[in-house]
């Protein structure tokens, strides 16, 4: 048996080409699932309030975000009372890429 070392995004040990969007994207799922949660929402209530049809808001519920814009998931959290805040760090040396990272509270 051999075992890896994670990289601590199961997106990228598995080698999907969209690891990090991947990566995001679950974070605001669970996000999403938390608030829900806490607010005690059916999905026929969150499907009102955010405009996603009830079906996708199930399967986002399951992780099936695939068909879900990081931007509508954004959307989403801001419309069930999340404040969203987007902040883009000083410049990095040229020879290295930027990364996005997700914080939430």
């Amino acid at each position: 048996m051999i075992i890896e070392d994670s990289t601590g995004n199961v997106y990228d040990d598995i080698h999907s080409h969209d690891a990090e969007e991947m990566l995001i994207k679950a974070q605001l799922a669970a996000k999403i699932g938390e608030v829900i949660k806490h607010r005690r929402l059916t999905q026929t209530k969150v499907s009102e309030l955010t405009g996603l049809p009830q079906p996708k808001v199930s399967a986002l519920l399951k992780g099936q975000f695939r068909g879900i814009s990081e931007s509508k998931m954004l959307d989403c959290l801001a419309r069930l009372g999340r404040d969203v805040r987007i902040v883009v760090g000083p410049a990095r040396p040229r020879s290295k890429p930027g990364h996005v990272q997700l914080e939430v509270s």
